[in-house]
């Protein structure tokens, strides 16, 4: 199994600046997509950012200009650097991979998810 492990997020002021990682250990061969998603409380889990293995991003509307998810692909880790913060940011953040794994060597393919970190933007 492909386990994600996130750090960063906790409080943050509106206008300033967080920084989440995560970190992605298994057998792994391969990982195609990278993604943080978002959920306040009582909501629907949202996509924020993802960016591909070909480099390409998308981002949500109401973090365009705000938030860059960026990857290093040798140590299998993806980043959300999160800055102009706003209230609203307010949410557990979640981070998400999909790709190829070869656990037992067989091969298979994996969609993990972090376990989720709390960011909280006061005014």
């Amino acid at each position: 199994q492909v386990q994600l492990v996130e750090a960063g997020g906790g409080p943050g002021q509106a206008g300033g600046y967080l920084r989440l990682s995560c970190t992605a250990a298994g057998s792994i061969v391969s990982i195609n997509s990278r993604g943080w998603y978002h959920q306040e409380s009582g909501k629907q889990r949202e996509l924020v950012a993802r960016i591909k293995d070909d480099g390409s991003t998308n981002y949500a509307d109401s973090v365009k200009g705000r938030f860059t998810i960026s990857r290093d692909n040798a140590k299998n880790t993806v980043f959300l650097q999160m800055s102009s913060l706003k209230p609203e940011d307010t949410a557990v953040y979640y981070c998400n991979m999909y790709g190829l794994s070869r656990p037992d060597r067989v091969y298979q393919s994996f969609n993990s998810w972090g376990q989720g970190t709390q960011v909280t933007v006061s005014s």
